[in-house]
């Protein structure tokens, strides 16, 4: 069985960068008349000029900060897209709310190549435990194991009772979904007395995987590759066998450029991930994920040529990922709109016992239970997840603008 997904994965990279930029001119020339907004964002510049990626760069970054507002001047899409709403295969929603396409082609989302590289295969059984209500994780997953011909249990977040359940009855061979969930299952599965042996690999996204929960997991027999995606863009990156950083995904041309500006920066130095993804039906340009990372000197081991990243080393703005899912500024502004009177805010993420964990600071001259009450429920209608609520004096948080603290380890 050969141990690359196709020929793409080994060309050399110079021949990738070719192939890539042809495609892109192609792609640009094609898409140009229905995705106008793709057309505004190429003002002055001559599509044949784009021969390098020094010629890429004079196109300016459309960063996922922009979109919310884009798509509420020109809804759902923002004019980003080649077909109508009705050509798509789903119209999802993430966070924000920001509205995100999926269209028919074969592994849409670029997943079965990551899969594939994290050793699944055809015949295996995947439990799918991430959300299939609105948001794009759960059919990025099943699009890539559908690839590849493995079956797909629809299991979506949380009931872990039942997950051990459909565990003990279909017997999975592999997990896709968050790190620290995957721990939750199988911990629960031993307490249960049903241990969750059938379960030999992980694909996993959407959350930190620091080396503890690695090796947690390795400790229980589970082989977990993770990947770096994005409800936008899909899998831009993923891990392989030689666990040697995460390599770009075809399809993907992936540029680190100075965080707030439109200039890549020096292989090896941290910068935001900014993704021009060569897709029909929403061909996104020079899109910054408000991501850090850095490129990594050289290939990987495993044999597959494409450029590396270094993991996700954090943001370049203050929005950030819990329990895979979006916490943005506007957010916590939302939860103080609707508590009018109340000082400042600030959101600190932390983890504990391998799990994303948030807390809420709220000045306030009122430290009554019944608005600690209040402000967790609006907490937890502006973000969907839970969240822990601290009322302090006024005057205690700094004045310094920030409204979101990430104060989780990084790699």
């Amino acid at each position: 069985m050969s141990e690359f997904f196709d020929a793409a994965e080994t060309r050399a990279q110079d021949q990738r960068d070719v192939a890539q930029l042809g495609d892109l001119r192609d792609l640009l020339n094609w898409a140009r008349p229905a995705a106008t907004a793709l057309d505004r964002q190429l003002a002055g510049i001559d599509v044949a000029s784009l021969t390098s990626r020094a010629a890429l760069a004079q196109i300016p970054v459309l960063r996922k900060s922009d979109l919310l507002g884009m798509q509420g001047v020109a809804p759902p899409f923002a004019n980003l897209t080649t077909c109508p709403p009705g050509m798509l295969k789903r119209l999802l929603v993430s966070p924000g709310p920001i509205h995100d396409p999926e269209g028919y082609a074969a592994d849409w989302w670029g997943t079965g190549r990551a899969m594939f590289a994290a050793g699944f295969r055809k015949g295996d059984v995947v439990i799918n435990t991430f959300s299939y209500h609105f948001t794009p994780g759960a059919f990025i997953m099943e699009s890539g194991a559908h690839t590849l011909g493995c079956a797909v249990i629809p299991a979506g977040p949380g009931q872990t009772e039942m997950q051990v359940e459909a565990i003990a009855a279909f017997k999975p061979t592999g997990y896709a979904g968050t790190p620290d969930f995957l721990k939750i299952v199988l911990d629960k599965a031993e307490e249960m007395g049903k241990p969750a042996v059938s379960i030999k690999k992980a694909f996993v996204s959407g959350a930190a995987f620091p080396p503890s929960l690695q090796q947690t997991i390795s400790a229980k027999g589970v082989e977990a590759y993770q990947a770096y995606a994005t409800a936008d863009l899909g899998i831009v990156a993923y891990e392989s066998i030689a666990r040697s950083g995460l390599i770009v995904n075809e399809g993907l041309i992936v540029e680190i450029v100075r965080p707030g500006t439109n200039d890549p920066v020096p292989d090896g130095e941290v910068g935001e991930i900014v993704v021009t993804r060569l897709n029909r039906d929403y061909p996104l340009l020079r899109f910054g994920t408000g991501d850090l990372s850095k490129v990594l000197d050289g290939q990987s081991p495993c044999g597959r040529t494409n450029r590396r990243l270094a993991g996700w080393l954090g943001r370049a703005d203050q929005r950030t990922k819990v329990k895979g899912m979006f916490v943005d500024p506007a957010q916590i502004n939302e939860v103080a709109r609707r508590h009018p009177g109340l000082g400042r805010m600030r959101l600190i993420v932390t983890r504990e016992n391998e799990q994303d964990m948030m807390t809420l600071r709220v000045e306030s001259a009122d430290l009554g239970g019944a608005l600690t009450e209040a402000i967790d429920a609006s907490l937890r209608a502006a973000t969907n997840l839970k969240g822990k609520v601290e009322l302090v004096s006024p005057g205690t948080l700094p004045n310094d603008g920030k409204v979101i603290s990430d104060e989780r380890p990084v790699g």
